[in-house]
């Protein structure tokens, strides 16, 4: 049986979107050059949500695009034969853009890398920051976020599901224990 706890409901994500929004406003002073990328598939919505929060602090809207890493990823062979691509829009110059990738949980790493092996193809990024919802630690990879909604100690035998309204039909959080302690890849539950 799976043991649930939730860390964040609706308000404490949409408290800690705000506060990314600003900061990723104070780190860039202001949103000359700015864009924000969503990683497939929840990074989308979150991107969405800080651009415009940004466009209320600002009075600016800042592009948002989406970023699908599927063939960048190091586990490709290990995934099913035939990969889900949900695909990528990036409708504007990554060339000398501040570019804020944008993810749900960051866990070992290799997301990011891929996120960012997928960017490099696309052009020179002046900058690439990263912002993400949970930080829950466990690097296999020597990356870190510019911008935490909130760090979250876990154990490889927990999951982290960041729910988003837009994906799941609920804002929240949850920490789940894996039976028999089974690593805590991040399970997405199958569209329906």
């Amino acid at each position: 049986m799976f043991h649930k706890k939730e860390i964040m409901d609706a308000q404490g994500i949409e408290r800690a979107l705000v506060r990314i929004a600003h900061e990723i406003l104070e780190r860039n002073k202001g949103t000359k050059d700015l864009v924000l990328i969503g990683i497939q598939r929840r990074g989308v919505p979150l991107a969405k949500r800080i651009a415009a929060h940004i466009a209320i602090a600002e009075g600016h809207e800042v592009p948002v695009g989406v970023l699908d890493i599927t063939f960048y990823r190091d586990d490709l062979s290990l995934l099913n034969d035939h990969p889900v691509v949900k695909g990528t829009d990036v409708p504007f110059v990554i060339q000398g853009s501040r570019v804020v990738l944008v993810d749900d949980v960051l866990y070992t790493g290799r997301t990011v890398r891929a996120a960012i092996e997928a960017l490099m193809d696309m052009g020179r990024a002046q900058c690439i920051q990263l912002a993400v919802m949970i930080d829950r630690g466990h690097r296999e990879l020597p990356f870190a976020a510019d911008f935490v909604g909130k760090t979250v100690p876990t154990s490889r035998s927990e999951t982290v599901h960041v729910r988003l309204t837009e994906v799941d039909g609920v804002d929240q959080v949850v920490i789940v224990e894996n039976p028999n302690g089974k690593k805590g890849r991040r399970i997405v539950p199958a569209e329906g």
